[in-house]
C-alpha cells in the first residue's frame, strides 16, 4: 500500500513515486526545452513534428522521472514551475551537448538543414545558386517564416543555418551564434492594376505617405515587423497590418484587395499574371538586409563549404541619399 506521502501531484493527477522506475531521456529533455521556450503545447509540438498528445506524454514521463512538476497548465496559459525554471538552463546545455556529439560522427554527406524564411523571399534563390555551384552541398529546407522563430533551433543545432534580418530579433542576440550579411534586396511597391498609383513609373516617400502601407501581419517575425515600423516612422507613412499571409497566393490576394494603400515586397518577385503591378520605390530605395546565421560550434565541414559560397555584402554609406536601411542595421553587431 502507499500512503498519501508516497504520491506526487502533477496536473491534478496523482501517481506513486515508486510505482515504476522511469529515467529521464534526451527526447524528454528536448520536449521540455522546446515547450519551455514556446509556453504553448501546440507550437512546441509543431516545432518537434509531433502531436500535442505525444508531447504531453514525453513531458509527463520526464516529470515522473524527476518526481517534480515542470509546468503549471491552466485553461489560459502554460507556466514553468520553480523546478522547471531551475532545470531549463541545464536541460538546454544537455540537449545542445548531445546534438554536438551527434554532429561529430554524422555522415559527411548528410543534407544541411537550412531555414530559408519563406518560399517567396531571396534566401531560397540564394540556396539554389549555392547548390548549383557546389555539387557537394545538399539542402534540407525549412521555412519558419522569421529569424526570431529560427534562432532557438539554431542554438540547439537542430538546424545548421538560417537566413534573416539579424537586428530587432525578439530576444537578445545569442553569443554562440555568428552571422554574415550576404544580400541587400531592394523593396518595391505592389498595387492592383486598377489602383490609382498603378500608372506611376516610380513611387517616392510622399506617395507612400498619401497612400499608406498595408502588409500581412509578420506573426513571429519580430525583426520584419520592426523593419516596417522603422520605415513607416522614418518617412511618416501610415502602416496597417492585416491577417498573416499563408503562402504567396494569399499575399497576392491581400495586395489585390487594397484600393488605396500599397504593399511592399522584394524587387525579385515577379507579379506577371497576378493582377498586380510592381513599382520601384526611390529617393530613397528601401533595402532588405539578408544575413546567414549559424552556430559557431557547429563542426560540420559541409556548413563551412556552404558559407564560403555565400559572398558577403557591403553596407551602404549612412550618407548615401539613394538608399535606406534602418539606422540600427548600419552598425554591425558584435556577437
Amino acid at each position: 500500500m502507499t500512503s498519501n506521502n508516497d504520491f506526487h501531484r502533477i496536473d491534478n493527477q496523482r501517481f506513486p513515486i515508486q510505482a515504476r522506475h522511469v529515467e529521464a531521456d534526451i527526447e524528454g529533455l528536448r520536449a521540455f526545452v522546446v515547450t519551455a521556450e514556446e509556453l504553448h503545447f501546440g507550437r512546441a509540438g509543431g516545432r518537434l513534428f509531433i502531436t500535442q498528445q505525444a508531447l504531453s506524454k514525453r513531458i509527463r514521463r520526464l516529470e515522473e522521472a524527476l518526481a517534480v512538476p515542470l509546468f503549471r497548465r491552466t485553461t489560459r496559459a502554460v507556466e514553468l514551475t520553480e523546478a522547471g525554471r531551475l532545470l531549463l538552463p541545464r536541460a538546454s546545455e544537455a540537449v545542445s551537448a548531445f546534438d554536438r556529439a551527434v554532429q561529430t560522427v554524422r555522415v559527411v554527406d548528410d543534407p544541411l538543414r537550412v531555414d530559408v524564411y519563406d518560399e517567396r523571399f531571396t534566401p531560397l534563390r540564394m540556396v539554389r545558386r549555392v547548390c548549383a555551384r557546389d555539387s557537394r552541398v545538399r539542402i534540407e529546407l525549412s521555412m519558419r517564416q522569421g529569424l526570431s522563430v529560427a534562432l532557438p533551433a539554431l542554438r540547439r543545432q537542430e538546424i545548421d543555418a538560417a537566413f534573416g534580418r539579424v537586428h530587432d530579433a525578439s530576444a537578445p542576440w545569442p553569443a554562440e551564434l555568428a552571422y554574415k550579411l550576404v544580400h541587400l534586396e531592394p523593396l518595391h511597391a505592389f498595387v492592383p492594376e486598377d489602383h490609382r498609383l498603378a500608372d506611376r513609373s516610380v513611387l517616392r516617400p510622399a506617395d507612400l505617405r498619401e497612400a499608406g502601407i498595408a502588409m500581412p501581419d509578420p506573426a513571429g517575425a519580430a525583426e520584419w515587423r520592426h523593419y516596417l515600423r522603422r520605415l513607416a516612422h522614418r518617412f511618416g507613412v501610415p502602416l496597417r497590418f492585416n491577417a498573416p499571409a499563408i503562402g504567396q497566393r494569399h499575399l497576392v490576394e491581400q495586395f489585390l484587395a487594397e484600393k488605396a494603400a500599397v504593399g511592399l515586397g522584394e524587387m525579385s518577385i515577379d507579379p506577371a499574371g497576378s493582377g498586380l503591378r510592381r513599382i520601384p520605390v526611390v529617393d530613397p530605395m528601401p533595402l532588405m538586409p539578408w544575413s546567414v546565421v549559424w552556430h559557431q560550434r557547429n563542426p560540420r565541414p559541409l556548413l563551412r563549404a556552404f558559407l564560403r559560397q555565400l559572398r558577403p555584402s557591403t553596407l551602404p554609406s549612412p550618407s548615401d541619399p539613394t538608399v535606406w536601411l534602418p539606422e540600427i542595421d548600419l552598425t554591425p553587431m558584435r556577437p
